[in-house]
């Protein structure tokens, strides 16, 4: 009967609105959890019967209920003072596994994602969120680059872990020598002294070592020889690491860059005009001095009246101490060093799925690849679909205050209406009981 039909839409009615309300009570107790996605419940009417139109007879369907996790829609960010707070500026997820995971350091652990997080280091140097979850990366190689890694596998994948005691340096192989030469220093009637200078570098056990250098001015009355000879000695040892001639062009527009390079000792090895290195062997260490290329004057010149010097850079660093971890908008997270370098640890991808609505949510603002969801595939920042990296940052929560106090408003007054339907039907069951007495 109809009138039976109008209590069970009733009934339904107070169940739906039941769930919605479970879902804008569940959305305010997050309101200030970072990372929360807000849920959402939808209606979706039932019909009895044919649903043809013009039909005499109508028993009403009521109602059911969907509720969705809108995981595509973040809330905004929030500067922080701790470096490995991160969050997103556009899609994607960060890759994180269980407490548990942690010990699975074969690829195996199980993969979880997030949308944000304040990681820092636990007793045995994890980088955790506050509720348990550990970061996962790719690892560096020791100079810091990133190995080709499987991008649609989590074997690559290793929980964050950073000794908190370790020490790091990087022995030197490769010196620019950007040094400006006083074209006044070869003419006729100059001193014709030498500019000796020393260049710093570090050896394979992160210790500081020196090569000393002379530059001497070639005279020859009455015009400027353009010509400078390049001695280079190994102090420790007192071994000459070779002698070589430099002459500089003096046309135009060519003017002070390099002309030739030529070896004048047995010690040593040739300039190479291709790279404009010279190979040097010190104490069984390779290095790289790059005086710069044949006419393009991005390395030794001779120009002016001053010896400049301040041009002189190498790669290598001394052993220094952890004191920091940073994450660049690539993802690269950064070991900081007391001696003022920063060396790559770690590379963090950025998860994104086809359908991040179809989601598996679990505890504590965590997610899980599903069927609905569809494949992961881990993406470097900035590429594809996915977003980049931000330090020093959080993502509040999705939560909107007013929209969900208006919601629990309408949501309860839709309740009282349909607490009245049922009223109103046992009202008239009681009409009709009465009828017979």
């Amino acid at each position: 009967m109809s009138i039976s039909s109008s209590m069970n839409a009733g009934v339904a009615g107070l169940r739906a609105n039941a769930t919605r309300l479970a879902t804008i009570s569940d959305n305010i107790a997050n309101s200030a959890t970072y990372g929360y996605r807000r849920a959402n419940t939808s209606f979706h009417s039932m019909v009895v019967g044919s649903g043809i139109a013009g039909q005499g007879a109508y028993s009403a369907g009521g109602v059911r209920t969907t509720t969705l996790r809108l995981v595509d829609q973040g809330g905004s960010l929030i500067g922080t003072q701790n470096s490995t707070d991160i969050a997103l500026s556009g899609r994607g997820f960060l890759p994180v596994t269980s407490e548990l995971g942690t010990a699975l350091r074969d690829g195996t652990a199980p993969l979880m994602l997030t949308t944000t997080g304040s990681f820092r280091q636990d007793a045995q140097g994890f980088l955790r969120d506050p509720a348990g979850h550990a970061l996962m990366g790719w690892p560096a190689n020791p100079d810091g680059t990133i190995p080709a890694y499987p991008r649609d596998s989590v074997s690559g994948l290793r929980p964050i872990q950073i000794g908190v005691n370790q020490q790091a340096f990087n022995a030197t192989t490769n010196i620019n020598f950007g040094v400006t030469l006083p074209a006044s220093g070869t003419l006729a009637d100059a001193t014709g002294d030498p500019r000796p200078m020393t260049i710093e570098y570090f050896n394979a056990l992160g210790l500081a070592s020196k090569i000393d250098v002379e530059l001497t001015p070639v005279l020859t009355p009455p015009d400027a020889s353009n010509t400078w000879q390049m001695s280079l000695v190994d102090p420790q040892s007192g071994a000459s690491l070779g002698v070589f001639e430099m002459v500089f062009d003096d046309s135009s527009p060519q003017g002070g860059t390099l002309l030739s390079v030529n070896r004048l000792s047995a010690e040593g090895n040739d300039y190479d005009p291709a790279t404009g290195e010279i190979a040097l062997s010190v104490g069984g260490q390779q290095i790289q001095l790059n005086i710069g290329r044949i006419g393009e004057g991005t390395g030794i010149v001779q120009r002016g009246n001053t010896f400049v010097s301040a041009g002189v850079e190498q790669d290598g660093f001394g052993a220094g101490n952890l004191i920091g971890l940073m994450v660049d908008a690539n993802g690269n997270l950064d070991a900081v060093y007391d001696q003022g370098f920063r060396r790559t640890l770690y590379k963090i991808p950025i998860v994104d799925v086809p359908n991040p609505n179809g989601l598996t949510a679990a505890d504590s603002q965590a997610f899980q690849v599903s069927r609905d969801s569809g494949p992961f595939f881990l993406w470097d920042a900035g590429d594809g679909p996915a977003g980049e990296f931000v330090g020093f940052a959080l993502q509040e929560s999705a939560t909107d205050i007013a929209a969900e106090l208006t919601g629990m408003i309408q949501t309860q007054r839709a309740y009282s209406s349909n607490a009245k339907v049922i009223q109103t039907v046992d009202e008239m069951f009681q009409e009709t009981t009465n009828i017979k007495r």
